[in-house]
């Protein structure tokens, strides 16, 4: 019964979310995660005590977040994304892993290496799938400049999960490696099948089924998702790997077998995630968020803005550095503000590393909070640099993450 109450609760902030996002917009435009992530502090254990989890809630939370990974990975439009822009992101981000994982070893507090790592690893990821509605809105996802920060963003997602696969699953550093390539030769499969031209009656039966009860697309999307989650699981690697693979499998099939629907059917995908599942782990987040821990101690609350700088200089100074040359001052600054904003796999890393004993519930509420800090901030402020007024909110006709 708790659960069920939970569920409506988590719901109902869902869709008072968008209410307030559209209503303060024109003054103060919020991005609409950071209105679920505080809806659900308000109603978790630490305020009100409405709202607590389960084992269904945080399945479902999980699912939200394989979701938001999901459609991270569908996002990258492989045709722009490659050559000197992408070498500059993945050097831009193994730079970012070094100065990450030498600035959490220095704040470790006593927890050396291994609490590193954790908050390391954090302090190099991009919320992608929070920068790209947002950049999409603004009309800058199409032009040079949302391909540098798609490329960006990407290594920005996709460099942490492996990073999380190499040295937080508790294996040796070897055979972690064996099964990321393991894993990496059976996704070249799926890929491979994903390019090959499909028989025609593939692309006939998609458009068909389209707007019937059939689905036929939007069931092979939830195949190959869950698919490449199991698969993840079956090798020992954090299921977000799978998310991601999923997102660019199925990006490489609609596509290629059958382009004029498949607009159509990644709406109906993003009404399942954007509707349903991704709303719910942010609320979930803001349940789970400990805010006691967090105010309790000095030295947590300390650490959120000594945090929110280092996902400026940890991820940003590489990204300025290594930008290509060819984009203007502001544009670069621009660039730096969307790769240091930072919250899903924040998140998804802090949870582990409480679960593991490695940190502690207020350095992980801290970290935590530094990226719900960055949602908010860093974009509104890029999109200014950028020439838009306010591009946060939820404006008609739009859609903001």
């Amino acid at each position: 019964m708790a659960q069920s109450v939970t569920l409506i609760l988590i719901m109902a902030a869902a869709v008072l979310a968008p209410l307030l996002a559209y209503g303060t917009a024109r003054r103060l435009p919020v991005p609409l995660v950071i209105f679920e992530i505080v809806l659900g502090v308000l109603i978790g254990p630490d305020v009100l005590g409405w709202a607590h989890t389960g084992e269904v809630i945080d399945v479902l939370s999980q699912l939200g977040l394989a979701m938001l990974i999901f459609l991270a990975g569908y996002e990258i439009r492989f045709d722009e994304v490659r050559g000197d822009t992408l070498r500059r992101s993945a050097w831009a981000w193994l730079a970012a892993l070094a100065l990450g994982l030498a600035a959490g070893t220095l704040l470790a507090h006593g927890g050396g290496f291994d609490k590193g790592v954790y908050v390391g690893t954090a302090l190099t990821s991009t919320a992608l799938g929070a920068v790209l509605p947002m950049l999409r809105d603004s009309g800058d996802l199409d032009g040079r400049f949302g391909t540098v920060t798609m490329a960006m963003g990407s290594v920005g997602e996709f460099g942490p999960i492996i990073a999380m696969a190499l040295l937080l699953s508790g294996r040796a550093p070897a055979r972690s490696a064996a099964l990321l390539a393991a894993f990496a030769v059976l996704t070249a499969a799926a890929v491979f099948w994903a390019m090959r031209p499909k028989p025609p009656w593939f692309a006939a039966v998609i458009a068909k089924t389209l707007h019937s009860s059939a689905q036929f697309a939007v069931r092979l999307v939830a195949l190959v998702l869950v698919a490449m989650l199991g698969l993840a699981q079956a090798m020992g690697l954090d299921v977000l790997l799978g998310a991601f693979a999923a997102g660019l499998i199925i990006r490489l099939v609609l596509h290629g077998a059958a382009p004029e629907s498949s607009g159509a059917v990644l709406s109906k995908v993003e009404a399942m995630g954007f509707g349903f599942l991704v709303p719910l782990f942010y609320v979930v987040t803001g349940i789970q968020f400990d805010l006691e821990a967090l105010l309790a101690g000095g030295r947590e609350l300390l650490l959120l803005p000594v945090f929110l700088l280092l996902f400026l200089l940890v991820r940003g100074l590489p990204i300025w550095l290594l930008a290509p040359r060819d984009l203007v001052r502001r544009d670069r600054a621009a660039l730096v503000l969307f790769g240091s904003t930072a919250l899903p796999l924040v998140v998804a890393i802090t949870t582990l590393g409480v679960e593991a004993g490695e940190l502690g519930a207020g350095e992980a509420a801290a970290l935590v909070g530094a990226g719900m800090v960055s949602v908010l901030v860093f974009p509104l402020i890029a999109l200014r640099l950028r020439g838009h007024a306010a591009a946060g909110g939820l404006r008609s006709g739009e859609e903001s993450w």
